[in-house]
């Protein structure tokens, strides 16, 4: 028999750690990558991330490393927890010491600034076309997948059978992984929702109720569906766990950092301020400019997203926006046009 390859999770952030820990209960052999010095070694010594995830403890089979140089040329499995503003970066460090047999997915949910591109876009630029890639999103907060509580998601690939081995790799009994072929519709649920949160916690912020949140949610739903559909996702993947799934999750839940960031903004706080106070990337904030910028290229009306991106722009106050959205002239609910 030949030894286990380990898996390679790029990312010691909450959500990365999260999962190193999934697939190190899982039996296999996982090195969890920081570029963070002093926080490789404080996990070595401590055996758990208590930075973002306290108290959950590192198996024998989960080690921490800094060194890409040696780790990477040993590995067939990548598994890349970035924030999206990284993910280029985070790339290009593997692409020196990447092998031609080795695979990759990431759960990095957003577009890339300035160009807004898909992730896939970017990881075929750096890593040629040829290589399965794959991309797992949905509701999943990184505290409760860390310790065990029933969680499902979607991993889509553009290798079907790649797909598969993830989902091999990542099922248990507590964090279940459906397959899917549709990257493009993964991905753009996985970004949207973030810019619909922020939506969702400025109107909790400002003191409207659960009937507001729930128009929210379901417009927001709208715009995503007819984006993503746009760009060439598949309207059902909307309908599943990485599109209507994840966006309820994520405004409606106070371990939702967007949800929290929008909640800030109308409570008074300045944006640097509130990404502060949360102490972890917000990927809203920049996510939603690029929707934003994309969507009129397209001439795609979201008029959740664009009042957002008011918002984060400095246009209009928390206030503004939503008294914008409320004055929007009457209209059919669905057109078929």
């Amino acid at each position: 028999m030949t030894k286990q390859q380990p898996i390679l999770v790029l990312g010691a952030g909450s959500y990365g750690t999260a999962l190193a820990l999934v697939l190190a209960r899982n039996a296999h052999d996982v090195w969890l990558w920081s570029r963070n010095l002093d926080h490789v070694e404080q996990m070595k010594v401590t055996r758990q991330n208590a930075r973002f995830l306290p108290d959950c403890h590192f198996p024998d089979n989960l080690q921490v490393i800094s060194n890409l140089t040696t780790a990477v040329p040993q590995v067939r499995d990548i598994v890349v927890v970035v924030p999206s503003h990284a993910f280029r970066e985070t790339l290009n460090k593997v692409a020196k010491y990447i092998t031609a047999e080795a695979r990759l997915c990431w759960a990095t949910k957003g577009f890339e600034n300035k160009t807004g591109l898909q992730l896939h876009q970017v990881a075929e630029q750096v890593l040629g076309t040829e290589r399965p890639l794959g991309v797992l999103s949905g509701p999943s907060f990184a505290k409760e997948v860390a310790t065990g509580l029933p969680t499902a998601v979607t991993i889509a690939s553009n290798v079907p059978q790649y797909a598969q081995d993830l989902v091999k790799l990542f099922h248990n009994h507590d964090f279940r992984p459906y397959s899917s072929t549709d990257m493009i519709g993964v991905q753009v649920g996985g970004a949207v929702k973030n810019s619909i949160a922020i939506a969702a916690g400025i109107a909790d912020g400002l003191g409207f109720g659960a009937n507001t949140r729930a128009a929210l949610i379901t417009r927001g739903l709208t715009e995503m569906v007819r984006f993503g559909s746009a760009l060439g996702g598949q309207a059902e993947t909307f309908m599943g766990l990485a599109g209507l799934g994840d966006l309820v999750l994520t405004c409606t839940d106070n371990q939702s950092r967007n949800r929290r960031f929008g909640y800030a903004l109308a409570q008074g706080c300045d944006i640097k301020q509130a990404q502060s106070d949360i102490g972890q990337v917000v990927e809203g904030v920049s996510t939603t400019h690029e929707i934003k910028r994309l969507a009129q290229q397209l001439n795609i009306d979201m008029p959740i997203v664009e009042q957002v991106d008011n918002v984060l722009q400095g246009i209009k106050t928390p206030k503004e926006a939503v008294e914008a959205l409320l004055s929007r002239q009457p209209k059919p609910e669905f057109s078929y046009q």
